[in-house]
């Protein structure tokens, strides 16, 4: 019977618990049946009949070569991404990289993409407040001593000479005052604050001492996160029809950026899979790379994939709780069968490697009993059949 008490009769129940639906698909129906009220036995027959029938048609035939299939329609679609890197959902100020690159650094796990970037999403007023959003821009986008203001050197007096911008400090909430004192405590000098003007030097006068200290003080993050060099702001429409906010970085810290009061924690996300694993865990970094991957198709007119496809490949990725390439420094490397691992790189190294610790190769999977010319256990390669006699003395195939 169900796990939950439905508002339907019995001779409804039987008709759905009648069928070969799992438990989740029979309580859809049961929800669905509920919703319209005064459904006929009938009824709910012909909609459990038809689930079934779509849910039976869907399921992957036993021994089906799944892993060969999904290969195949992810690998030839590839063949016809571009190398290009596209400007981002029409942002013009921001490029990120797409096509067959990504896809590659995608599969490949790589710790960091080559165009590191975040979509985030803003909650209340920061949604829809242009200052409020505001807010979370200079929060979020690192500030440094050259978007203040200007920086000279007095080489008569061996001294550091800053000029803040006023209206650059009031537009991004920072006084000058902490701006000297961020400098004191990042680079342990004595300053001098005078207004919007600030002035320091070496211990010893030493011309090499000061140049040093222009260069740390052009690293210094004053405001914002360090990895996020700039962020871009864009009015988007939603699907009720209403208009938000949302944020587009160059640079990504997801970590840090969820903190961030104002932030859509609930939306926000970025196309690091290895910070979102870190953040959200082992099942937010499978979504992600299904979702990235799917992305990554779909702009370029290749999204007739089937998603089982690429779920499969993502399981494959995260099943073991960390995120493994699909390479040799990863799944492939990784394999129980020493000719699978040697047909995908570096053969010779795996080969002797096996002759020294003496491996056995059980020829299980596709690869290995290609390379030794049997077939493959799957499909029919992996049934047997064998003649056997009946009592009258007729012979038969089991």
């Amino acid at each position: 019977m169900t796990n939950v008490d439905y508002a339907v009769d019995d001779d409804t129940i039987a008709v759905v618990e009648d069928t070969d639906l799992p438990r989740r698909l029979k309580d859809e129906v049961y929800e669905t049946l509920e919703a319209r009220e005064g459904a006929t036995v009938e009824e709910a027959n012909e909609l459990a009949a038809a689930v079934e029938t779509r849910y039976l048609n869907t399921r992957v035939d036993p021994l089906d070569p799944v892993g060969t299939v999904s290969a195949q329609s992810i690998g030839e679609p590839g063949t016809q991404l571009t190398m290009n890197t596209f400007h981002y959902a029409g942002v013009a100020e921001i490029d990120v990289t797409q096509g067959l690159p990504r896809l590659i650094e995608l599969v490949d796990a790589r710790k960091t993409p080559d165009t590191p970037m975040m979509t985030v999403y803003l909650e209340g007023e920061y949604a829809t407040e242009r200052e409020k959003a505001h807010e979370v821009v200079w929060n979020i986008e690192a500030t440094q001593i050259l978007a203040l203001g200007d920086v000279s050197t007095n080489v008569a007096d061996m001294r550091v000479q800053i000029a803040l911008n006023e209206d650059t400090l009031e537009e991004r909430m920072i006084s000058a005052e902490e701006v000297a004192e961020i400098i004191e405590d990042s680079l342990g000098v004595k300053t001098i604050q005078q207004g919007s003007q600030i002035e320091f030097g070496p211990e010893e006068p030493s011309y090499r001492d000061l140049l040093q200290l222009v260069e740390e003080l052009r690293d210094i993050t004053f405001k914002g996160i360090e990895e996020v060099s700039r962020v871009v702001i864009r009015r988007e429409e939603l699907d009720n029809g209403n208009e938000e906010f949302v944020l587009y970085t160059e640079g990504s810290a997801f970590g840090d950026v969820l903190d961030i009061e104002g932030v859509d924690a609930s939306r926000t996300t970025c196309n690091n899979i290895h910070e979102i694993h870190r953040n959200l865990g082992i099942e937010a970094a499978r979504e992600a790379i299904i979702e990235e991957t799917n992305n990554t198709l779909a702009e370029q007119g290749l999204d007739d994939v089937n998603v089982r496809h690429l779920m499969l490949v993502a399981d494959m990725m995260s099943n073991r709780g960390e995120i493994e390439s699909i390479g040799r420094h990863g799944i492939s490397g990784s394999k129980e069968s020493v000719l699978a691992r040697a047909a995908f790189e570096v053969t010779v190294n795996h080969l002797l490697n096996a002759a020294i610790h003496g491996e056995v190769d059980d020829l299980d999977g596709v690869t290995e009993n290609v390379i030794v010319g049997k077939p493959i256990k799957l499909g029919t390669g992996d049934v047997d059949l064998r003649m056997g006699s009946t009592s009258s003395g007729s012979s038969q195939a089991d």
